[in-house]
């Protein structure tokens, strides 16, 4: 695909999105292995995340500047494009979006409108802060492209002071910078696009994020003024990313997989007809699936395709479309659980299905020489979850010979129990991979096998290695319940244990996926209570993006939440919550009381460790997929050190 005067080697884009790798505010090497993994993988255009171009902007903690960007931008640009791929530099300023915690300075916005987030009240800008931001989108683009970027990418989506000047939920101004009935909408962006093509100098890419839908259509973009908008400005850019969200909808841009994927692609249809062929229009929105990324192309929906995430979790997904190997792809589950991190907490980008991402310099990919060439090296693994599986994929990659032994009849019984009860399709797609995986690479699988530690010493003195993901059980329960009271563990509900008729609890004491989503599954055809320790239900929804969201569906659905309140006791046909507030304590009727709270190892664990086995996943601590998958190939990684 022709970019300007650049040819990308394909139409497949890694876009900008916060990393955390960063050191201080500068790139990393972290940064540098992380982009150039996406690289080797063959993405066709690459665009590192996104730099601020002035220090009055500082939106969260390792959030790059672009005058401290030079070096990583030059050795990131070096790296990639040495493999084939264009490098774009993002640009921007986070505007009323960004924060003081780090700065300690005020927030700049085109006017006083408070953040709908952080609640935070911005100065609107004055003469000097324009000529500050506007020169600081100048210089940064200039770096940029003294570093041997391929051109810069402004942002006018999320998070970005440029869309706030377009939109009315968030310009107020009556000066030259404000909207003025719509006549000056355009002003502050075509500023920055002109000094940022001044700065880069022929030759180079200038590309545009652009918010074509705000969600908001009292005031803000509309997908009617947006198209106007982008016909106009795509004269003066190479390419054009069609995104939506604003102030009122942070979630929106990248939402999971309770939207659904490929989202956009009526949107960016409308703005490429808009366009009329002026530059290229690249679709953003959920599309991890391959199949709708050439459907997208195909029907004329865009010229190209943003697939960050489905990168994030393959950075291989071109080279294995290109040698059509396409069944190999590892697919996105769309749960934003450990990519999304634009979070106090700094935590590093990642994947729940591939543990390697964000952690290209210390987490090894594969087995792979690991070994040697030993014949003889073979693994018993015990239990056929995500650990295990993983654990037998690495291995057998590595060429070992591999036998898992499930206890069950199936493989992935609790993933696929989850994904089936929780309607989240998605999910089950690692589930598939995992095991086609496993089967292409010729590991064995023998069914309603339990596993004695006897037989784990047996393996073990014939010179075999046996790691044990045996999963997990209920916990002691933490209240009282009757000889006549009805208590249900999560998955054991999930796993379609019937519930009599009539009104039921949820209890959540870790205010996660699970038992949120029990109870809209519930809703809609009984009375639901759900009980939560914490402020607000679903508390670490928040993490993913999720939570205004839940928030708002267990609204509809018509689910009762008690919040600050422990589950004392459960009895014949009632439960008794107790306040932690004030001790207070009353009674709810409740046919059955669903407890999805935190479990414990299986006991079978212990038994195996002592025998030496390995414990991995759940048998370790019970928690969340990503560490299942993490530790199944890191077990299987160790094989290859210490043998």
């Amino acid at each position: 695909m022709q970019i300007g005067t650049r040819t990308a080697r394909n139409r497949v884009m890694f876009g900008p999105h916060v990393t955390n790798l960063g050191r201080g505010r500068s790139l990393s090497d972290r940064h540098v292995a992380y982009y150039a993994r996406r690289a080797v993988g063959g993405a066709g255009v690459i665009v590192i995340e996104e730099a601020s171009v002035h220090e009055s902007d500082w939106p969260y903690e390792r959030s790059p500047l672009a005058t401290e960007c030079e070096t990583g931008w030059a050795e990131i640009a070096s790296a990639c494009q040495a493999e084939g791929s264009l490098v774009i530099a993002a640009i921007g300023h986070a505007g009323m979006q960004g924060s003081s915690a780090y700065s300690q300075r005020e927030t700049w916005a085109p006017s006083p409108v408070p953040d709908a987030a952080t609640r935070e009240q911005p100065k609107a800008m004055e003469e000097d802060d324009f000529k500050a931001v506007l020169n600081g989108f100048m210089i940064a683009a200039a770096t940029a492209a003294r570093s041997g970027c391929d051109g810069v990418e402004i942002n006018a989506g999320q998070h970005s002071l440029v869309r706030q000047f377009m939109s009315g939920l968030t310009n107020q101004r009556t000066d030259e910078w404000g909207l003025a009935d719509g006549a000056n909408r355009l002003a502050f962006p075509k500023a920055v696009i002109a000094r940022a093509r001044q700065a880069v100098g022929p030759g180079q890419i200038v590309g545009l994020r652009l918010s074509c839908d705000e969600l908001a259509p009292w005031a803000g973009l509309t997908p009617e003024s947006a198209a106007e908008a982008a016909a106009e400005l795509a004269e003066l850019v190479d390419y054009l990313v069609v995104v939506r969200g604003s102030i009122y909808s942070a979630d929106g841009t990248t939402p999971d997989a309770h939207n659904p994927a490929g989202f956009n692609l009526d949107l960016v249809r409308d703005i490429r007809t808009a366009v009329a062929g002026k530059c290229p229009v690249i679709a953003q929105g959920s599309i991890v699936d391959w199949g709708q990324a050439e459907w997208t192309l195909t029907d004329g929906r865009a010229d190209a395709v943003e697939m960050t995430r489905a990168q994030i979790a393959d950075p291989d997904l071109c080279l294995k479309l290109a040698a059509e190997r396409t069944a190999e792809i590892r697919p996105c589950i769309l749960c934003n659980q450990r990519c999304r991190v634009r979070d106090s907490r700094n935590p590093i980008v990642s994947c729940v299905v591939n543990p390697t991402t964000g952690f290209e310099l210390t987490e090894p990919e594969s087995l792979l020489n690991g070994l040697g060439s030993d014949p003889k090296a073979f693994v018993h693994v015990v239990g056929a979850g995500p650990a295990g599986l993983e654990a037998a994929r690495v291995c057998a990659e590595a060429g070992l010979e591999v036998t898992v032994w499930e206890a069950s009849e199936s493989q992935n019984k609790v993933v696929r129990t989850w994904a089936a009860a929780s309607g989240r399709e998605p999910l089950a797609k690692i589930a598939d991979w995992l095991e086609a995986e496993c089967a292409r690479l010729g590991v064995t699988v023998h069914y309603n096998e339990t596993i004695t530690p006897e037989q784990v010493a047996a393996w073990l003195a014939e010179g075999a290695s046996v790691l044990a993901a045996v999963g997990s059980q209920t916990r002691s329960l933490e209240y009282t319940v009757s000889d006549d009271g009805v208590v249900i563990d999560a998955l054991e509900f999930l796993g379609d244990r019937e519930l009599p008729d009539g009104p039921v609890v949820v209890w959540d004491p870790i205010g996660g996926p699970i038992g949120i989503s029990i109870a809209e599954t519930l809703a809609p055809d009984r009375s639901v209570s759900l009980i939560a320790p914490d402020q607000i239900a679903g508390t670490l929804l928040s993490l993913s993006g999720d939570l205004a969201s839940a928030s708002t569906r267990l609204a509809q659905a018509g689910v009762y939440i008690a919040k600050r309140s422990e589950l004392a006791s459960v009895e014949n046909e009632s439960a008794t919550i107790e306040s932690r507030v004030d001790g207070s304590s009353r009674v709810i009727r409740a046919v059955a009381v669903i407890d999805a709270g935190h479990r414990v190892p299986s006991g079978q664990a212990q038994a195996l460790a002592d025998a030496g086995a390995t414990l991995i996943g759940d048998a370790v601590a019970p928690r969340s997929l990503y560490e299942a998958m993490l530790e199944g190939r890191r077990a299987a990684i160790a094989l290859g050190v210490t043998n």
